[in-house]
C-alpha cells in the first residue's frame, strides 16, 4: 500500500522540494497552499487551496493520511516586528486550527522548526535541550508551535515530530537558493561584492535541501522519532565569512565589511552549530551534498 502525505505550505522552498521527492517515491500526495504557484501547475489534481485561518476551508481538507508536513506560515526576522499580528495568526493560530481538526486523526504532524530558537553557543555545538532565546517574533512563533504540538499530544493524543533546521541551501528545481546562500549568490552572480556586517565570524550548520527532505521523509515514519524534537545536521559547519569567501572566489568578487545596524545586531543569534547525534543514532543518514563540491558544480550567474 502506498504511503500517503499532505503537505501544507507546498509552495515554499522546502515544501516544493519535498513534494517532488515524495511523488517520485510513489507517495499518495496532496499539496496545499493559500496562493497558487508554479508547483500547482505541475501538480495539477494534487493541489488543494488552503487558508489556514479559514475553518470552513479546513473542513474540506482530507486529513486521512499517514503524515502531515506542516510548512504553512510566514518567515522572516525583523519583519515580524512590523507584521506581528500576521505572524502570530498565520504561524500559531494556523497550526492550532489544523491541530483542532486532527483530534480524531492518526496522522503524524512533521513540523520544521528553526535554529533561531536557540541561544547562540560560542565554540560548541547545540543539542536539543540547550538554552533557548527568542530574539524575533518568528523565533518565538516556532518554539510556541513546538509547545502546542506537545500540548495536543498530551491532551488529545496527537502524534508529531519536530525537526529543527539550521541553514538550508541548494535547489533541485532550478538555480535559486534560499536565505543566506541565496543572498550571497545573488550578489556575486551579478558581479557585485558581498557585504557582511561585523566580521562574519558567526558559525552555522549548512544542509542541502535534498538532504533535509530525505531526512524529513525517512524520519516521519521512524518509531524512534515520534513525539520528540531533533536537530538536522549537515556536512558543513562554517562561518559566514568562510562561506562568503568561497562564493566570492568562484565569481571573482570581494567580501566587504561594515558595522552592524542596531536592529540587526540586536536580533543576531551568534554561533548556531548543530549537534545532530540524537537523530544520527536513529537514522545513520549519509549526507549527499557538501558545500565545496556543490559550489564547484553550480551553474549560476557568471563565474570565472
Amino acid at each position: 500500500m502506498k504511503k500517503s502525505a499532505l503537505i501544507i505550505g507546498s509552495n515554499g522552498y522546502i515544501g516544493r522540494h519535498l513534494a517532488k521527492i515524495l511523488l517520485n517515491d510513489g507517495f499518495r500526495l496532496t499539496v496545499c497552499d493559500v496562493q497558487p504557484g508554479a508547483l500547482d501547475r505541475e501538480m495539477g489534481p494534487f493541489y488543494v487551496y488552503l487558508d489556514l485561518l479559514n475553518k470552513e476551508v479546513l473542513k474540506k481538507i482530507d486529513f486521512d493520511v499517514d503524515v502531515i508536513f506542516f510548512f504553512g506560515g510566514l518567515t522572516g526576522t525583523s519583519v515580524g516586528f512590523k507584521r506581528y499580528e500576521d505572524f502570530i495568526n498565520v504561524n500559531e493560530v494556523g497550526l492550532l486550527n489544523v491541530l483542532d481538526r486532527l483530534k480524531e486523526s492518526g496522522a503524524r504532524v512533521v513540523f520544521p522548526s528553526s535554529r533561531l530558537v536557540y541561544r547562540g553557543l560560542k565554540g560548541g555545538k547545540l543539542k536539543e535541550g540547550d538554552e533557548k532565546e527568542f530574539k524575533t517574533v518568528y523565533a518565538l512563533n516556532k518554539f510556541v508551535c513546538e509547545q502546542y504540538l506537545e500540548m495536543y499530544r498530551r491532551c488529545f493524543g496527537i502524534r508529531y515530530t519536530v525537526f529543527r533546521i539550521c541553514v538550508p541551501y541548494g535547489n533541485l528545481l532550478g538555480n535559486y537558493s534560499y536565505g543566506t546562500m541565496g543572498f550571497l549568490l545573488g550578489r556575486a552572480g551579478d558581479g557585485k561584492n558581498i557585504p557582511l556586517y561585523g566580521d562574519g565570524s558567526q558559525r552555522r550548520t549548512f544542509t542541502h535541501v535534498y538532504d533535509i527532505c530525505q531526512i524529513l521523509k525517512e524520519g516521519a515514519f521512524l518509531e524512534g522519532t515520534l513525539n520528540d524534537v531533533f536537530n538536522i545536521g549537515g556536512a558543513d559547519d562554517l562561518s559566514i565569512v568562510e562561506l562568503a569567501r568561497m562564493v566570492a572566489g568562484k565569481y571573482g568578487v570581494d567580501v566587504t565589511f561594515s558595522e552592524w545596524p542596531e536592529l540587526d545586531l540586536a536580533i543576531e543569534s551568534g554561533d548556531t552549530v548543530f549537534d545532530a547525534s540524537k537523530l544520527d543514532r536513529l537514522m545513520d543518514y549519509q549526507y549527499k551534498y557538501n558545500l565545496v563540491d556543490w559550489l564547484k558544480e553550480l551553474k549560476y550567474g557568471k563565474s570565472r
